[in-house]
């Protein structure tokens, strides 16, 4: 394990390993970055880049700061970056993938960008989440009811059947490490406030995100998640859309597939 310190002072724990152009991992809810299908994305990736494979502020081994600010997890993705030296592609999946959005339009260096379907929801169709979502989160894990915001956040905000999380709840592997993230969950709320209402995404938002980007969906993805992908590529001036099979990560990541595809965008090696 290494560690930086964010702008704020806040201590960020990352692995790093590989050698070649250096990739940053940025996680989505509920993962950090010794979570397996992280592991093993970060592992076969690896062999071609060098790897830097981070636990998101208040996540596993890295610090916290309260309270929270998104603008304080861009300076921690602007903190790996410098360490890497100076620029660095970037992975971002679902809430990640907005994280990282953000920090290029902030004007942190990458040089080419992957957006695995960022959770925006601009239209009606579908799941969309509750109004007050960001709000009935943070209640939940102000109330130390973590638990709940893990069910009320599957549900409510990603649409999963009741029963899955009931089966989550008997899986002696995974249940300990959602609840072990679970008071992040605000973080990741807050990071699409105002993009999952069903409303059109801004056209000029982020027109200063002009490196080359992939934008990726699973054709078997949840049709609100494949417009938001859809509809990200429409306003972003460089880039491009990857719809495959395989590619949809709300269930078990396909990492092998993941990472043919990185490695085709990134250094056009297949």
């Amino acid at each position: 394990m290494n560690t930086v310190i964010s702008k704020d002072g806040t201590k960020i724990a990352y692995d790093k390993a590989g050698q070649g152009p250096a990739l940053i991992l940025v996680a989505g809810a509920f993962s950090y970055r010794k979570f397996p299908g992280q592991v093993q994305l970060a592992n076969l990736l690896s062999e071609h880049f060098t790897v830097y494979n981070y636990d998101r502020r208040g996540r596993g081994d890295s610090g916290d700061a309260l309270p929270y600010d998104i603008s304080r997890e861009i300076e921690d993705i602007q903190a790996i970056i410098d360490e890497a030296g100076g620029s660095a592609y970037v992975y971002g999946l679902s809430s990640g993938a907005v994280l990282a959005l953000q920090a290029a339009a902030s004007g942190v260096n990458m040089t080419k960008l992957v957006l695995h379907e960022p959770p925006f929801v601009v239209d009606t169709a579908g799941h969309m989440p509750p109004a007050h979502f960001t709000k009935r989160v943070t209640e939940l894990i102000a109330d130390n009811r973590r638990a709940d915001a893990i069910n009320y956040f599957m549900t409510k905000g990603m649409g999963a059947p009741s029963f899955v999380v009931g089966l989550m709840r008997l899986m002696p592997g995974v249940w300990p490490r959602l609840m072990a993230v679970a008071h992040t969950l605000p973080y990741d709320a807050a990071l699409l406030d105002g993009y999952n209402e069903g409303k059109p995404l801004p056209s000029q938002l982020w027109s200063g995100v002009t490196m080359p980007a992939l934008v990726l969906e699973g054709t078997e993805s949840p049709i609100s998640l494949r417009h938001g992908a859809q509809s990200l590529v429409e306003v972003l001036p460089n880039a491009q859309l990857l719809s495959r099979k395989g590619l949809g990560h709300t269930k078990k990541l396909d990492a092998n597939r993941i990472s043919k595809e990185l490695l085709s965008f990134f250094i056009g090696k297949h």
